[in-house]
């Protein structure tokens, strides 16, 4: 049974492909350049270098040991296509990732929103208090029978 490691017009499946330093799946390329002599022509794997933090990933592993003869515009396409599904891939993973910590985020604000609100009220209590605390003492001298100058009154009975 052949597979795409024996025919120079395969393409691997995405699954299968290795992955790079990244993390991310390999993009399958053609060497164009004539150095080093005698790879021109021969497939590789290279990272698609997609994680956009600018900083650069050598990763790099031969499929062929001799080139293998033009590759068709067909294979091309389909190359085209197979980065194309792994950028999208990769931005999936970053979206899914960027949503898991906004949930965390917003999860960790209403925990802040409901603290804030229970010493709000715990400040509104004291404060109440404080206010009748205030009242409570100018209320009982007038009470006792005496007037303002703290004489007392005398009941008319």
């Amino acid at each position: 049974m052949s597979t795409w490691r024996d025919d120079p017009n395969a393409i691997p499946p995405w699954n299968e492909r290795p992955k790079c330093h990244c993390g991310f799946r390999t993009w399958l390329q053609v060497w164009t350049d004539p150095l080093p002599q005698g790879k021109k022509g021969c497939r590789f794997f290279k990272c698609p270098d997609i994680d956009d933090d600018f900083k650069a990933c050598t990763f790099m592993q031969w499929i062929d040991i001799r080139p293998l003869g033009r590759v068709s515009l067909n294979e091309e396409e389909q190359e085209r296509r197979v980065r194309q599904q792994i950028r999208l891939k990769g931005k999936e993973d970053e979206l899914k990732r960027r949503r898991a910590e906004l949930g965390q985020r917003e999860a960790a604000l209403k925990i802040q929103e409901e603290q804030f609100q229970a010493r709000e009220a715990q400040f509104k209590r004291e404060a109440e208090e404080q206010k009748n605390r205030y009242k409570e003492p100018a209320q009982s001298s007038t009470s006792d029978g005496r007037n303002k100058k703290g004489k007392f009154l005398r009941s008319t009975q």
